[in-house]
C-alpha cells in the first residue's frame, strides 16, 4: 500500500470531544485512530489493524513472500500481518504453512497455526518448531515490549526481545530466507545490524507510509539468509 492512500485527498478531521473521567492522551488516541486513513481503509478491506499496510510495503518494495513460503509471524495479534501474508503464500486452512504467535489471544485465522505464549518463555522456541514442521522461508517480527517511561531503559528491552528473534530465526531459517524485525532508533541496534550483515546477502532498513511520522520505528529487512 503506498503512501498515495493519504495523498490527494482532503479529509475533514472528526474532533472528539473530552468525556468525564477520560483522560486527555485518551481522548488524543481516540481523535488520531478516528482520523487515521490506514486505520479506516483498514477496517475497509477487512484487516484486523492497520498495520497490515506495513507489510503490504515491505512486501512490495523487498519482495518476501512467494505461494508455498512457510513463515513464521512473531508478536501476531491480532492478526493484521497474519492475514496478509496467508494470501500472499497461499497458506491453505487444511495444511497450513504460517505460524503466528503472540502473548494475547487471537481470533483463528484459516490458513495459520497460532499459538498463545510469551515468545520469551523458555519453550516457546521449540513450540514454534514443531508447529512449523522444520525449517522456514521467513521470520517476521512485529513484536515491542512493554514500556516503562524509561527511554534507554525501554530501547534496550525493546532491543532484547529483537534480539532473541533474531537469534530463533538464524536456528529455523531455510538458505536464502528473510528476515524482518521492528526496531526503534537509539542507537544499540547498530550492534545487532552488524551480526545481520554477517549472516545474511542482503540487509536493509524502512519505514512504510503506515508507521506513525512521530514513531521512532523503523524495520530490519534481511534476505539471503547464510546457512552455516
Amino acid at each position: 500500500m503506498k503512501q498515495n492512500l493519504v495523498t490527494g485527498s482532503r479529509v475533514k478531521k472528526t474532533r472528539v470531544k473530552t468525556a468525564k473521567g477520560r483522560i486527555a492522551s485518551s481522548t488524543r488516541w481516540l481523535q488520531r485512530q478516528i482520523n487515521d486513513p490506514f486505520v479506516l481503509e483498514a477496517k475497509k478491506l477487512g484487516y484486523r489493524a492497520r498495520s497490515a499496510f506495513k507489510i503490504i510495503e515491505l512486501n512490495e518494495q523487498f519482495h518476501l513472500f512467494k505461494p508455498g513460503k512457510k513463515v513464521v509471524d512473531l508478536g501476531a495479534a491480532p492478526g493484521g500481518w497474519t492475514q496478509v501474508i496467508i494470501d500472499l503464500v497461499s497458506s491453505k486452512a487444511e495444511n497450513p504453512s504460517v505460524v503466528a504467535l503472540d502473548i494475547l489471544p487471537m481470533e483463528p485465522l484459516p490458513g495459520a497455526k497460532i499459538i498463545t505464549m510469551d515468545f520469551m518463555a523458555e519453550d516457546a522456541p521449540k513450540l514454534l518448531k514443531e508447529a512449523a514442521g522444520g525449517p522456514v522461508d521467513a521470520v517476521v517480527s512485529d513484536m515491542a515490549a512493554n514500556t516503562t517511561g524509561n527511554h534507554e531503559v525501554d530501547h534496550l528491552r525493546i532491543m532484547a526481545l529483537v534480539e532473541e528473534a533474531y537469534n530463533f530465526a538464524v536456528e529455523i531459517l531455510n538458505e536464502g530466507g528473510a528476515f524482518v524485525a521492528k526496531v526503534f532508533q537509539g542507537g544499540t541496534e547498530q550492534n545487532l545490524l552488524a551480526r545481520i550483515k554477517k549472516d545474511f546477502k542482503e540487509v536493509k532498513h524502512a519505514k512504510p507510509a503506515a508507521s506513525r511520522k512521530e514513531s521512532s520505528e523503523f524495520y530490519i529487512v534481511a534476505k539471503g539468509f547464510r546457512k552455516k
